[in-house]
């Protein structure tokens, strides 16, 4: 009986027959896959991954799988492979689950082993390892790909068939790309170069190898990789000694038969592109004699064939780096008449030849162009104009060329007709650019010329109407560089013409200011204001204009007209006073402006008012400088007027002055002096204007004055000085001294209630540390003059002033003396008033008492001599009168003081001779005046007649 007769509780299963179960329905499931499932494929992927752990842990076991079990994997792996390339033959997209299915075949047929009926096992197996490993290369997988060449390759590496060589060949190939592309350079070629022998075995072997080689010389060639090992070169003469060796080899002959091939495939197209990459290489190593002698082969093999354009192309390049023109000139003549070469080439190669021969050559070079390009010739003349200008730099002469060139008939005519337009912008564009370059580098003539060419390209139409006038513009600003005044002036109103704007009149402007026509030139700007696009900065611009002129009119009337734009509240390029401070600071170089000076000065400050310090000004530290410029700005204005006696204006700019060194917004009152002084000063100035007017002050000056001083009495007591003064000179800026005397003038322009005012005013001066022996005399002067005196201020002052002088450590004399002829005069008018005390005679002897014991010199001589005389003319009134007692008093006053006068002794003789004669004439009255405490005395006698002192 035999087993399988056996009843089934009996019968044994195969073995591992569950694992062929499972990979049959899975194989059953690819061959069935329809392409609209798209989950499907993973899932299969995930079945064979699992299966096949199973399948290698089936064949490690010590009771693995019998040779009837591997032949029955061997048939799925191939129907699994089969099913695979049939899903890629109808078009299912390579995917990641695609090709992990696709390489379960070659592992099933790895997992089963090599069975012995089955023919080139190790071939087919090693087969499907590559063509996986060439799928996985497509999705970039190239960790992947190259895993499958490495599993593949140990099942040939024996080569001992024909076919196993075959896909060692293969393999070796696939892994030398993989290596290149992963950055191993060096083993990419030592595959290549271990794939020598298995190549020479087959004409389709040295194909591939070529190729291969082709290919990693041209990726060495773009991508210069670091490794010196890799050549492109080197790479590049390998293909090409493939393909030259199979060449000469006895089986690629003439064909066997008629109409049949040879054996080894045409290598041509092959060879071609090896001398032609070749040509690339030594191009870019500018080898140009190597790279001629590659073409010279390359067009060898061509015979009478149409050669490549890019033969030509590089030809031309070579022959251009060598210096050979008139060989670059021929090959660019035969690229040019090669019907296969695309415009864009010749175009390229027009470019390279004139920016090699520069633009003498290149009128030809575009009219070839335009015979070439049928339908781009005006884009092909841009082209190569661009690369001329580009060629040419800033040489003039080129520069003549280029525009000689441009406004050729010939050449503009390319660019007629509407489909131009970009063509005609573009070239407009280009000599423009060259024009304003020229223009910039002060090249004004050739600028010039490249802008008016420009304008052949320029259509005439609306929307070319801004191009245009921006031409015209630059024209006349390179005539007015060139002093061509007139002639720019005819551009600038053609500017006009086509567009009128704020531009164009600016211009005008400026070609007027050159001609020095200022009336026309003001009358221009002030048309600017109308404008739609004005905007102040050309005013600003104005006045630089006619500053660089040196018309100072036209630039004060440009800022007059800026000025009257600040009231409209635009937004404006400089602050109002920065520009107030422009027009004052112009004016100051105008004589006679000092009436426009005051107005633009009375400006800022109702402005000032008006909006703020800081809104006229500005902030901070900018705004603080600025208000104290206009403060000294007055200030100085002010003095200078008082130092040309200009009084007129004085009063108003030290008022305006004051103003501006007021402090605003809580500011320190760092001027306040300044501010004191501005006011005195003020009132001062309209003192010495109602003195030149001979008019008297009116009443609201008079109460403007008092208002400005009582401003300034709220401010001196920063002006005291901490020590008393000890010198006393007459100093008109002594601020105290100037607020007492010009308040005590305007307080005697009041009637006599003013009087108590006066006197305290002076006493609180005398009581003041700045207060000197001077300035009491000073004002005391004033005190006793004009046609209401305060005889007792000034009694007060003048008294005050004797007393300071000696009480110094070194009195002035001269301020005493002038004091005491002061009060001389004072007590006069009160003896004359009817008063009963002698206050004449008192002050003598006041004058005798600081006289005696003082060295000669001291006293002023002259201060003496009116002393000694006017004592003895009063003597001499009073003896006419017969008024003896008071005759021989005066009279013995005179001799004393005399005798204290070095140059008054010569009279002293004299004086007593009459003295003794007046004696014994008037009798033997009683001497009144020897009996008064503090009288000279004197043992004088005299006659009747006196004798007069002058």
């Amino acid at each position: 009986m035999k087993i399988s007769e056996l009843s089934p509780e009996y019968r044994q299963p195969p073995l591992h027959a569950g694992l062929l179960t499972d990979l049959n329905r899975v194989v059953a499931d690819v061959e069935t896959l329809d392409a609209s499932d798209s989950s499907s494929p993973e899932k299969i992927a995930a079945d064979l991954r699992r299966l096949l752990t199973k399948l290698a842990s089936a064949a490690s076991s010590s009771s693995g799988p019998d040779a009837a079990f591997r032949l029955k994997v061997w048939n799925l792996g191939f129907r699994l492979w089969n099913a695979c390339v049939d899903r890629a033959n109808h078009g299912f997209p390579t995917r990641v689950a695609e090709a992990e299915i696709r390489q379960a075949a070659p592992e099933l047929l790895l997992l089963a082993g090599l069975p012995e009926d089955i023919p080139n096992a190790r071939a087919k197996a090693a087969s499907f390892f590559h063509r996986t490993g060439l799928v996985w290369l497509d999705l970039g997988r190239a960790d992947l790909a190259s895993a499958c060449f490495e599993k593949a390759t140990p099942l040939v590496s024996a080569a001992d068939s024909e076919g196993e060589r075959a896909v060692l060949l293969d393999l070796n190939l696939a892994r030398a790309r993989v290596a290149f592309s992963t950055g191993e350079q060096a083993l990419a070629v030592a595959l290549l170069s271990r794939s020598k022998p298995l190549a020479a075995a087959s004409s389709e072997g040295v194909k591939a190898l070529a190729e291969e080689y082709l290919r990693i010389g041209k990726a060495a060639l773009s991508t210069k990789p670091p490794d010196p090992a890799l050549d492109a070169a080197n790479l590049l003469t390998e293909a090409l000694d493939l393909c030259e060796k199979a060449a000469a080899s006895p089986s690629c002959a003439t064909p066997t038969t008629p109409g049949s091939t040879p054996a080894t495939p045409n290598l041509q197209v092959i060879k071609d592109q090896c001398l032609r990459f070749l040509a690339v290489e030594r191009l870019e190593a500018k080898d140009y004699e190597g790279t001629l002698r590659c073409i010279s082969v390359w067009r060898a093999s061509l015979g009478l064939g149409e050669e490549h354009p890019s033969i030509g192309f590089m030809a031309l390049r070579a022959c251009l780096g060598s210096g050979n023109m008139a060989e670059a000139e021929r090959e660019l003549k035969t690229l040019m008449a090669n019907a296969e070469a695309p415009d864009c080439v010749c175009v390229s190669a027009a470019e390279l030849y004139v920016a090699s021969t520069g633009p003498d050559a290149a009128f030809k070079v575009l009219i070839a162009l335009a015979t070439r390009c049928h339908t781009g010739a005006a884009a092909a003349a841009v082209r190569v104009l661009k690369k001329v200008v580009e060629s040419a730099g800033a040489e003039t002469g080129h520069a003549r060329a280029i525009a000689e060139l441009a406004s050729d008939e010939r050449v503009v005519k390319l660019f007629d007709g509407p489909t131009n337009t970009h063509e005609r912008s573009t070239m407009h564009a280009l000599l423009w650019t060259c024009g304003t370059e020229h223009f910039h580098a002060k090249n004004y003539e050739i600028g010039a010329d490249l802008i008016e060419r420009s304008m052949l390209y320029v259509s005439r139409d609306d929307e070319s109407r801004s191009r245009r006038a921006s031409c015209f513009r630059v024209l006349c600003l390179c005539h007015m560089a060139l002093r061509h005044l007139d002639r720019a002036q005819e551009f600038i109103i053609e500017a006009e013409k086509v567009e009128p704007n704020i531009r164009c009149a600016f211009l005008k402007f400026k070609i007027l200011l050159q001609k020095e026509e200022e009336d026309e030139a003001i009358k221009v700007m002030k048309t600017m204001l109308g404008y739609v696009d004005f905007n102040p900065e050309f005013l600003t611009l104005s006045v630089h204009e006619a500053m660089a002129c040196k018309s100072l009119r036209v630039a004060i009337a440009a800022l007059t007209f800026l000025l009257g734009l600040y009231s409209a509240r635009k937004p404006m390029p400089m602050t109002e006073a920065a520009v107030l401070r422009s027009l004052i600071t112009l004016l100051l170089r105008e004589p006679g402006s000092e009436a426009e000076i005051l107005k633009y000065s009375r400006r800022a400050k109702l402005r000032m008012a008006e909006l703020g310090a800081e809104a006229i000004f500005g902030k901070g530290t900018v705004g603080l400088r600025e208000r104290n410029w206009f403060a000294v700005s007055t200030w100085n204005m002010a003095l200078k007027m008082v130092k040309e006696e200009m009084y007129d204006y004085c009063t108003e700019f030290f008022e305006l002055a004051a103003e501006f060194f007021s402090p605003v917004n809580g500011e320190d009152d760092a001027n306040g002096i300044l501010v004191c002084k501005s006011l005195i000063m003020g009132v001062s100035a309209m003192f010495h204007v109602e003195e030149v007017n001979k008019s008297p002050l009116s009443d609201s000056d008079l109460k403007r004055g008092v208002e400005m001083l009582s401003k300034a009495g709220k401010l001196l007591p920063l002006t005291l000085p901490s020590a008393p003064v000890t010198s006393d000179p007459l100093e008109d800026n002594n601020l105290l001294f100037l607020h007492t005397s010009n308040f005590y003038r305007l307080l005697s322009r009041m009637d006599t209630s003013a009087h108590p005012q006066q006197l305290q005013l002076v006493k609180n001066f005398a009581a003041s540390k700045a207060c000197t022996p001077g300035h009491l005399l000073k004002l005391g002067e004033i005190a006793s003059e004009g046609t209401q005196p305060n005889l007792q201020v000034a009694e007060f002052l003048l008294k005050a002033s004797i007393t300071t002088a000696l009480a110094s450590h070194s009195p002035s004399y001269g301020i005493i003396s002038a004091a005491l002829r002061r009060l001389v005069c004072l007590a006069g008018i009160q003896d004359l008033s009817g008063s009963t005390s002698d206050a004449v005679y008192d002050v003598f002897q006041q004058a005798y008492q600081i006289v005696v014991g003082l060295r000669d010199g001291e006293y002023p001589f002259e201060e003496g001599k009116w002393l000694a005389t006017t004592a003895w003319n009063k003597a001499n009134l009073a003896s006419r009168l017969r008024q003896g007692s008071v005759a021989r008093k005066w009279m013995k006053m005179a001799i004393d003081l005399s005798r204290h006068f070095e140059n008054m002794k010569q009279y002293v003789s004299e004086m007593e001779e009459y003295f003794e004669r007046f004696q014994k004439s008037s009798g033997k009255e009683p001497d009144e005046c020897s009996q008064q405490d503090g009288a000279p005395s004197t043992s004088l006698s005299g006659s009747v007649s006196q004798p007069g002192l002058v």
